[in-house]
């Protein structure tokens, strides 16, 4: 019997051996080249590029004609430039018309300004870019406005971005916050998060600094001075793009007397942009969807103008600036992006199922997968991503995965786990290691763990440490600091707790002021335990502030403790009573000890009262000790046996004192016992 072998090139159909073969030539289909990609020699060199070809906001023409403004430089531009000049991911976030694309064009100008720009279409396939890059010949920098839009399959995968930045071609990107913030909470292995948190970001903030506002003083244009004289709480970019008054204008139109028909036209592009489906949009698209914002606003009884005075009413052109709806090629349509972002209201269902029935192509499907499940909507996530996962894409089936686990669709989620895993996808690994973990299925669960991390995935690590016992410091304290490296700040707060109970106090310091720095406001709080301990007042009493800003439970308690321990009474009263004036009834317990201690016995026994009305048995304890330093004794006898009756055991030895003041010594000597073993019930 002979055997054949092919080798260099696929073969699609059979291959029948007839006698003696003496070689055999398969030709592999040629790949095709994405038009944008052919001629590298036609993209702009970074210098001569143009602001509104980047992307950048127009503005009234100045009075040379020049659509957008002369730039005001940024108190960012120092740091966005080095990491330009440093290369890999560069990102800039930032509102809509907070100047961030504008700011990283000039970047890239100053910095790459003999660079040919790649601007890839939204939609084109980002992977073959790198090779094309590489033929060009020439010193390249990669150009993703608006970033969202190529974060979907085919886009900027993690090995695309490998690829650039081994080929030393910076990749500079805009996103605006809202996107940002939704692609970045992603925790399920797709696009988004496996490369944001690669990027270098720059948060770029609308309103503008003293500092900033200076320069923009200097300036002679009449717009920036337009802008600085009247901005007010917008930002300078902000006016000059004319968007807070775009953004009342369409408000102001859902009115008998105003646009309504267009109104409603603007909000279908606005609301199908939010959803994720990508524009511009199809005339019909938007007439088909904007009836039914139409008819939630108000319909007839608005008086609508016709569908082509609400078009024109829309589309016309505003301060010279821009208008409601922008339109593009073959009578499409999409939204000024100002008003996308200022829109807070929810998702109607009829745009869900719109954006669903409309998106064509797997990126849009994805997009809208993403949106949908950030809003609730799982019933339209789960639709955008079944047919994309059952085509075997792995990150909609880790996604789907996700899902269906939140859903409590257990075993169809560990089926698409599973799917998912035999891509090679470390994140499915570990989405099955958590539903085993909360299956009690712990020895699975662990295997799977330790098959993530291997595969590099750094954040299996903590939940693993989380699972193992703590007795097994040495591991868990591996796992946490591996979690950290990856960028994990709540791994720092965990792994401090960790060290503190191990008795490695000036470590735990150090994570947590770690984690604090982070942003973990419970590490404030769990710092000023530590630091209360060890008799550092001061700081400690600051930290629980902090914490108490922030809203952490029982940081009022504790910090009144603090006071009362140093001698400040008067301010841990206050303190509690602010605290139960806003609504923290739980400060209450700590006032009414305070106010036992200081023989405010009436108002300590209203407050213990009412918690025990409550089933809170340290206040039935607490009654007690009130009626026994009083001197009611029957009273307080009452109240401990009530004390150890709902199992509160350290009623026990206060009985027993009080019994013996009564003389009643061997009843006092039972209870005695009881407080030594512990045991509340009688």
């Amino acid at each position: 019997m002979a055997r054949n072998e092919i080798s260099g090139g696929s073969q699609g159909g059979p291959v029948v051996q007839a006698e003696t073969i003496s070689s055999l030539t398969i030709a592999s289909a040629p790949v095709e080249i994405p038009r944008y990609l052919r001629s590298p020699s036609h993209w702009p060199l970074a210098r001569e590029w143009e602001a509104l070809k980047a992307g950048a906001h127009k503005a009234r023409p100045g009075e040379d004609g020049s659509k957008v403004p002369p730039y005001v430089a940024r108190d960012v531009d120092g740091v966005l430039r080095e990491r330009i000049a440093e290369g890999g991911l560069v990102l800039v976030v930032g509102d809509s018309t907070a100047g961030k694309t504008r700011a990283a064009f000039e970047a890239v100008r100053a910095v790459v300004p003999g660079h040919r720009v790649l601007a890839p279409p939204v939609g084109g396939s980002l992977g073959p870019a790198p090779d094309a890059v590489e033929r060009a010949g020439a010193p390249c920098v990669v150009w993703l406005d608006d970033l969202e839009r190529y974060l979907g399959p085919d886009g900027l995968e993690p090995d695309v971005l490998d690829d650039f930045v081994r080929l030393d071609v910076p990749v500079v990107a805009t996103m605006r916050v809202k996107p940002y913030e939704t692609f970045s909470a992603e925790r399920d292995g797709g696009v988004a998060s496996q490369v944001l948190p690669l990027a270098e970001v720059i948060d770029l903030n609308r309103l503008w600094s003293a500092d900033e506002l200076a320069r923009a003083a200097e300036c002679d244009d009449s717009r920036i001075v337009d802008a600085f004289a009247h901005h007010g709480p917008y930002g300078i970019a902000e006016y000059v793009a004319a968007g807070p008054a775009l953004l009342q204008e369409w408000l102001r139109a859902w009115s008998a007397n105003g646009h309504p028909r267009g109104a409603a036209l603007v909000a279908a592009a606005v609301d199908l942009a939010r959803a994720g489906l990508r524009g511009p949009y199809g005339t019909d698209l938007l007439a088909e969807v904007h009836e039914q914002h139409l008819a939630a606003g108000g319909g007839p009884v608005l008086r609508p103008e016709s569908l082509d005075d609400a078009f024109a009413w829309a589309a016309r052109v505003r301060h010279g600036v821009t208008s409601l709806l922008l339109p593009a090629d073959d009578d499409r349509w999409t939204p000024f992006d100002y008003l996308v972002d200022h829109t807070e209201s929810e998702i109607p269902a009829w745009v869900w199922e719109a954006a669903i029935g409309h998106a064509d192509e797997d990126a849009d499907r994805f997009a809208v997968g993403v949106n949908a499940a950030q809003h609730n909507a799982w019933t339209t996530a789960e639709r955008a991503w079944l047919p994309l996962a059952d085509a075997g894409s792995p990150t909609a089936t880790h996604n789907l995965g996700v899902l269906l686990s939140r859903a409590g669709r257990i075993d169809e989620a560990e089926t698409r786990y599973r799917q998912a895993m035999e891509t090679g996808l470390p994140e499915a690994m570990h989405s099955l290691a958590d539903l085993m973990a909360d299956t009690d299925r712990t020895d699975e669960a662990e295997a799977l763990y330790r098959r993530a991390i291997e595969a590099g995935h750094a954040p299996a690590a903590y939940n693993l440490a989380i699972m193992l016992d703590d007795s097994l410091t040495d591991e868990v304290e591996v796992l946490y600091r591996r979690a950290m490296e990856a960028g994990m700040t709540e791994a720092a707060y965990n792994l401090a707790r960790l060290l503190t109970d191990a008795g490695r106090i000036d470590e735990a310091e150090a994570l947590y002021r770690q984690a604090i720095e982070a942003g973990d406001s419970e590490a404030a709080y769990n710092l000023a335990g530590l630091l209360t301990h060890a008799g550092r007042i001061g700081e400690a009493e600051t930290l629980y502030r902090q914490a108490i800003e922030a809203g952490v439970p029982f940081a009022v308690q504790n910090l009144g403790n603090l006071l009362v321990d140093a001698g400040r009474a008067d301010e841990a009263e206050a303190l509690y009573r602010h605290a139960i004036a806003n609504g923290n009834e739980s400060a209450s317990f700590n006032l009414g000890v305070l106010l036992a201690q200081d023989g405010r016995a009436e108002e300590a026994e209203s407050i213990f009262r009412r918690h025990l009305e409550d089933g809170d048995p340290a206040a039935a304890n607490n009654l007690g000790n009130l009626f026994a330093d009083t001197g009611r004794h029957a009273e307080a006898e009452s109240f401990y046996r009530d004390a150890l009756g709902m199992g509160y055991s350290g009623a026990a030895g206060n009985l027993a004192i009080l019994l013996d003041e009564m003389g009643r010594h061997d009843e006092a000597e039972e209870f005695r016992r009881r407080a030594v073993t512990n045991t509340p019930t009688e």
